[in-house]
């Protein structure tokens, strides 16, 4: 995985799925992301749908004024922000946490990625400021 940051927009994956933003009108594409990552079911959990479904979630955390992250990886998220005006409903957000939670399960490849790295407690502790931006 081309990664430089624990952060949610600190990987070739998330940056690479955000431009799928550019042509959306609401959060379909991130309803989309969340919803492919539950879908893998009781299945490992590859790493790419992970990352994005990550995105996804750092994406409605910036919506409602609690994003992790805020550097030259989230321009183009914040400037797809500035042209909607949905709010997350009640079902994204459940959805959103329900993904974070399968992301930090015991079969998710990406969490494997990280208990391999230095880094895992600052990427899990990146989970968990996600979650908090959810309640």
């Amino acid at each position: 995985m081309g990664t430089w940051s624990h952060e949610s927009f600190g990987n070739d994956t998330a940056n690479d799925w955000a431009y799928e933003l550019e042509d959306a009108t609401d959060f379909a594409v991130i309803e989309a992301a969340l919803q492919v990552a539950l879908d893998e079911g009781d299945e490992y959990l590859d790493a790419d749908l992970a990352m994005e479904a990550i995105a996804a979630v750092e994406v409605i955390a910036k919506r409602l004024g609690k994003g992790t992250q805020s550097d030259v990886y989230t321009e183009k998220v914040d400037q797809w922000l500035e042209t909607i005006s949905e709010q997350p409903n009640d079902g994204l957000l459940s959805l959103a946490k329900r993904v974070l939670e399968r992301i930090v399960a015991d079969d998710s490849e990406l969490k494997e990625l990280w208990l391999e790295s230095d880094e895992y407690e600052l990427w899990l502790g990146n989970i968990q400021q996600l979650k908090d931006a959810l309640q």
